[in-house]
């Protein structure tokens, strides 16, 4: 087997393990769709606006890849990002309890960026909202199972984003 086969055997079965939240999905298609059918556009700068879209939606990327990446380094067995063998609190995850919506949050705005789409503008808030919900419900989830451990996660770790040092500054002068 060639090496670029190799390389695309593993691009494939690492793409199946990325998650898809479905607020973000169901906004992009929102925007190609919205946009065939009304066509907006914001910011004339073409260039910039790109490059800028650019460097957004690779933050993204980045930011879910390594989330990802952590998760399964902290796996023992198969893979299964929605059942977790246990709390992860490196890489990503002591800097946000969510860095996998927040990655994605950054791939649609960038891509709105890029496409300079009013309409994914428009679409990002109502994704949010629904990934927000969903994040609701994982922390209870993760409460039940984690317990105590995943409630002083909760204390030292913002949600999306923050000063992670701050809280936990914080959290330990209560104690």
């Amino acid at each position: 087997m060639t090496i670029a086969r190799r390389a695309a055997l593993v691009l494939k079965r690492e793409a199946a393990s990325v998650p898809l939240p479905p607020g973000q999905v169901v906004g992009l298609v929102l925007d190609v769709v919205l946009g065939r059918l009304y066509p907006t556009r914001v910011a004339p700068m073409r260039g910039m606006r790109r490059i800028a879209g650019v460097i957004v939606v690779a933050a993204g990327v980045g930011v879910t890849a390594w989330a990802v990446a952590e998760r399964r380094r902290h796996t023992k067995g198969n893979f299964v990002l929605g059942r977790p063998e246990e709390l992860v609190t490196s890489g990503p995850y002591a800097a946000s309890r969510h860095p996998m919506y927040l990655g994605w949050w950054l791939i649609h705005a960038g891509v709105a960026i890029f496409r300079g789409s009013s309409w994914a503008l428009a679409t990002l808030p109502a994704g949010i909202l629904v990934e927000h919900l969903g994040a609701l419900w994982e922390e209870k989830v993760l409460l039940e199972e984690f317990g105590p451990t995943y409630a002083e996660y909760m204390q030292a770790v913002p949600r999306y984003v923050g000063n992670p040092v701050s809280r936990r500054m914080r959290v330990d002068e209560a104690r």
